[in-house]
């Protein structure tokens, strides 16, 4: 049986995953990521989250509140971002400042959970999910700072890295496809736009009903269409400037490894031109091969 098609999920978050009908889909990949019962409360309308001309296509985010009043953001890149890295800081730090008041008590400050899927390749690593957490290590007894009992009690946390942001990185394009555990069937989803069957990752069964693009009217299915022709595009721009990037690269090899051959073989006719020198003790001399001393010596006697 031929594997039934899903809206992606960077589609989905733009139009249907914001319904509260919805949230159910949402909480099941949150619930496999974080490895807890994630439940929303509500989704935060910011000014990122307004569409731009420039970033419609390219990149979507979210930000949500979860039971335990902590913030998560969620954004899908499309596209290469070399300094992406700051992108994701300065998501945190604006969720941080946009949800605490002047006055307020410090133990206001939310925690917030940055979760980014990316479809390039960001940084190096063999890997395809990150995790990114804030501890501090004695420089004398490399030990791990910990919080007092008192600390615990108030902030309700049993860890200084529960109090700070933690970033989960998800490089999609890693992934080979190969669902080990639920969570692999969430990112096999984000990859693919498929769900296979045997799947029972959390939120899978109903994102399977919700996101089919047989589901869609018409009109939203044109404009789907022209999301994925964007994409492809966009892709083809990346994969035709690489090739561009990799043949100059090689040129400009080539013509480095031309001129040192040039150079080299001056140096050698130099050498043959004095008395008395073995095409060994040139060789020598000159770091070549033989076989080189005597190509530009047999060149040197065709010259005349």
């Amino acid at each position: 049986m031929k594997q039934q098609k899903h809206v992606r999920f960077d589609w989905a978050i733009k139009r249907l995953l914001r319904q509260k009908a919805n949230f159910n889909i949402l909480e099941g990949f949150l619930s496999e990521l974080l490895k807890d019962d994630i439940s929303i409360v509500e989704i935060i309308d910011t000014e990122s989250n307004q569409e731009t001309e420039t970033d419609k296509f390219n990149r979507v985010d979210i930000l949500v509140k979860d039971q335990k009043g902590e913030l998560i953001i969620i954004e899908i890149q499309n596209s290469y971002a070399i300094d992406y890295f700051l992108r994701i800081l300065y998501g945190i730090s604006k969720a941080i400042t946009e949800h605490i008041k002047t006055g307020d008590k410090w133990t206001s400050v939310r925690k917030v959970i940055s979760i980014n899927i990316v479809y390039f390749d960001l940084g190096r690593g063999e890997d395809y999910i990150y995790k990114g957490t804030t501890t501090f290590s004695g420089l004398h007894q490399n030990d791990e700072l910990q919080l007092s009992d008192a600390q615990k009690k108030l902030f309700k946390k049993e860890k200084i890295k529960d109090l700070y942001p933690e970033i989960y990185l998800i490089k999609v394009n890693n992934f080979d496809d190969t669902a080990k555990d639920t969570l692999d069937e969430w990112i096999y989803f984000l990859k693919n736009s498929e769900i296979k069957k045997g799947f029972t990752a959390k939120g899978l069964k109903e994102a399977n009903e919700v996101l089919k693009v047989a589901n869609m009217e018409d009109e939203e299915r044109r404009e789907y269409q022209r999301f994925g022709e964007v994409l492809s595009d966009r892709a083809s721009q990346a994969l035709s400037i690489k090739i561009e990037i990799e043949m100059a690269v090689e040129k400009a090899v080539e013509k480095e490894r031309n001129t040192k051959e040039a150079a080299i073989k001056t140096i050698v006719e130099n050498f043959l031109n004095l008395p008395n020198l073995t095409e060994q003790q040139i060789a020598d001399a000159a770091s070549v091969s033989i076989e080189f001393v005597k190509k530009a010596k047999e060149e040197m006697k065709a010259k005349g």
